[in-house]
């Protein structure tokens, strides 16, 4: 009789459980499809003769001049300012030395004897290759090329063509002679709206020259194990019309997820402390701790005579910040500057003289005292603003300018001599020879 009523009260309970769970079903656990993991892109480096920037010297290759009568239909491009090419109105300072090109077109300007100037164009392989043979020659270890957003943009097209034949030419010497060289974006005179044109340009032109192909290509440069991007521009107070954000959303999406490529910065001089030429805005320290490199603009930020005063107070912060933060630094020097022609102001010829070399070598110098490993040279062809150091006239030997002239190195030096100088701070920098603050003797 127990056993029974003790089943009989199990039967009951399981059937009032069974009942409650049916009325209050549990709710069914959420299925969650994990995302995908996203691998980092793993590039083989095999055959890759140049796999870190650190202890590189390497210069900014414009590239943007064109002649009268090459292929590019683009007359005196940049040799030309908005009056014209014609004594009295230019848009360079400097004269190259033009006795080692082949090919040359006649200018219309002349020298004092009255014989006919000659300029060149790179848009013509021979005189690529001729300066990149140069870089040989004199042991600088490559030269980043820029390419002007504003140029390359579809909308331009003759522009675009202009850049892609010079980076073609230069890829083809960078191999032969065995020098670096990287693409380097300037987005001086952007919008917000052309970082499109920098992304879809960057895609093109590793489809096209086959940027990342070991055998092709095997001097691009890389870094941090990925290819080196150089975006040049970020951060400066000058009213520009895109922002930090604008740059910071380009290097999310070319670098991406898979961590694609390197990127290094071109930023204001003032970027730690975020006065003079930065804009004061956090978000710039930010987006330079997204990069792998950094590279602060220093021309015309002091002259031979307060050099001391003003990077005294900069460099060897920056590169604690840096390497605090686990960036690479890499300072920017140049030889002196003059833009007198550019600007159509003859108070601005010589503004910052280059004292022969010795201006150039205190800031390789103070550089290397800082403990800086890499230099970046402005700029290895730029005779707009009279900072090239390739091959260039004396100014004894300079064409007539009539009002105006041109100014040429000092008549002491030889035409090669900033070359030979850079030369000099690449050895430094490679851990070779014996250098120190005083500038070497040829």
């Amino acid at each position: 009789m127990m056993n029974l009523q003790k089943l009989s009260l199990l039967l009951l309970t399981i059937t009032v459980l069974s009942c409650s769970k049916s009325k209050n079903p549990s709710p069914e656990p959420e299925v969650v499809n994990p995302k995908p993991e996203v691998k980092e892109a793993v590039y083989d480096e095999t055959g890759c003769l140049y796999t870190s920037y650190t202890n590189l010297v390497m210069a900014g290759y414009q590239g943007w001049f064109a002649a009268e009568g090459d292929d590019s239909g683009r007359g005196w491009y940049h040799y030309r300012n908005d009056c014209g090419f014609q004594p009295g109105c230019a848009a360079v300072d400097f004269w190259p030395d033009m006795a080692e090109y082949t090919k040359k077109y006649p200018s219309p300007f002349n020298f004092a004897n009255g014989d006919q100037a000659y300029l060149y164009s790179p848009y013509d392989e021979e005189s690529v290759d001729l300066h990149f043979k140069w870089m040989k020659d004199y042991g600088l270890d490559g030269v980043f090329m820029q390419r002007f957003v504003v140029e390359i943009k579809n909308s331009n097209p003759q522009g675009k063509r202009h850049f892609n034949k010079v980076l073609a030419n230069a890829l083809k010497a960078a191999k032969k002679y065995s020098r670096a060289i990287g693409v380097m974006y300037d987005l001086s005179g952007c919008t917000s709206a052309d970082m499109a044109a920098l992304e879809s340009d960057w895609a093109e032109i590793q489809a096209q020259f086959k940027l990342f192909d070991n055998v092709e290509n095997p001097t691009y440069i890389r870094h941090n194990k990925k290819p080196l991007l150089t975006i040049w521009g970020v951060g400066f107070n000058d009213n520009r019309k895109y922002t930090i954000a604008d740059v910071q959303q380009v290097l999310n999406r070319v670098k991406g997820p898979e961590k694609k490529v390197s990127v290094m910065l071109g930023v204001p001089y003032f970027w730690r402390t975020l006065n003079n030429d930065t804009e004061n805005s956090q978000l710039l320290h930010d987006v330079i701790k997204q990069s792998d490199i950094i590279m602060p603009w220093a021309v015309g930020r002091y002259g031979s005579d307060n050099y001391a005063q003003v990077a005294g107070t900069v460099l060897a912060g920056d590169v604690q910040w840096a390497k605090n933060n686990k960036i690479d630094y890499v300072p920017l020097v140049f030889p002196g500057f003059t833009w007198g022609n550019l600007r159509k102001d003859p108070s601005l010829y010589n503004s910052i003289p280059r004292d022969q070399g010795n201006f150039l070598w205190k800031q390789v110098a103070g550089a290397k005292v800082s403990g800086a490993k890499s230099l970046y040279v402005a700029m290895f062809d730029e005779i707009d603003e009279g900072t090239a150091i390739f091959k260039s006239l004396r100014e004894n030997e300079v064409p007539l300018n009539g009002a105006g002239k041109f100014t040429g190195i000092e008549n002491n030096l030889q035409s090669d001599y900033y070359l030979w100088l850079t030369g000099q701070a690449t050895n430094w920098f490679h851990g070779q020879g014996s250098y120190s603050a005083v500038k070497p003797v040829r």
